[in-house]
């Protein structure tokens, strides 16, 4: 089943256009991979689609209903969620109050935000830190919060840009199972990764933008064999 549509998508800075005429498709269940060089507008494809930036052109498409040019939480509340490629915490809150930041958009009681705050520490094994200082965790255990906390909006779809990048190998492996229970759970998953090896374990389906444009799309295995991308982002040795 076709969850999200963004068709002909177009976002432009004064001259610069960062993203040029782009369309994606995610179905229900589905991992969606998103590679390209660093400024191909990756970043400003997600923040376009989740409301931090208007397009100029094009529709965005949730379950057949519009959401294009719409505010953030209007989106969210949708069921599109989304972490940031630099992490945001709120350094003095403690790792609950982080989550439950997220949770107030679905439940407008303390309790029940709370509740559903711990439900995904829980899951994602930071419990026993509930009480701690957002600024006090390891740079991975807050990449987790973040996490976290867009779970606890209770979301459809769940973008993450680039949520595994300066972790070192082990907490990547521990991330690729993480993503996937995220999948099995039911949320439908677009990602953001310069690392080839979890891009090749996650992807359903792989997307590759360069110089604002998609130049790719299809099987994982038969993209990174494209020679438009062995030129322009992987060179012939990844290949």
């Amino acid at each position: 089943m076709k969850l999200l549509e963004v068709n002909s998508l177009t976002k432009r800075f004064a001259g610069l256009t960062a993203v040029n005429n782009v369309s994606l498709e995610l179905n229900e269940g589905e991992i969606l991979g998103l590679i390209g060089p660093n400024g191909a507008g990756k970043t400003t494809l997600f923040h376009s689609i989740c409301g931090f930036h208007k397009p100029e052109e094009g529709l965005v498409l949730l379950n057949g209903e519009e959401i294009t040019r719409k505010k953030p939480e209007f989106i969210c509340e949708k069921g599109i969620a989304r972490t940031f490629q630099i992490v945001q915490p709120f350094g003095n809150l403690t790792v609950l109050e982080n989550v439950v930041v997220g949770a107030f958009s679905r439940e407008k009681k303390i309790h029940d935000a709370e509740a559903l705050a711990m439900e995904q520490l829980d899951f994602l094994g930071l419990k026993e830190l509930s009480q701690q200082r957002m600024k006090d965790l390891t740079f991975p255990e807050q990449k987790k919060v973040e996490v976290a906390r867009a779970l606890a909006t209770k979301p459809k779809i769940l973008f993450l840009d680039e949520v595994m990048s300066g972790l070192n190998p082990s907490e990547v492996n521990e991330f690729i199972e993480l993503v996937k229970t995220i999948r099995d759970r039911g949320v439908s998953i677009v990602f953001i990764e310069h690392l080839m090896s979890a891009v090749m374990a996650l992807s359903d389906r792989l997307a590759v933008m360069h110089l604002g444009e998609k130049i790719a799309e299809g099987e994982p295995q038969e993209v990174m064999r494209d020679p438009l991308v062995v030129e322009a982002y992987l060179g012939e040795d990844i290949a």
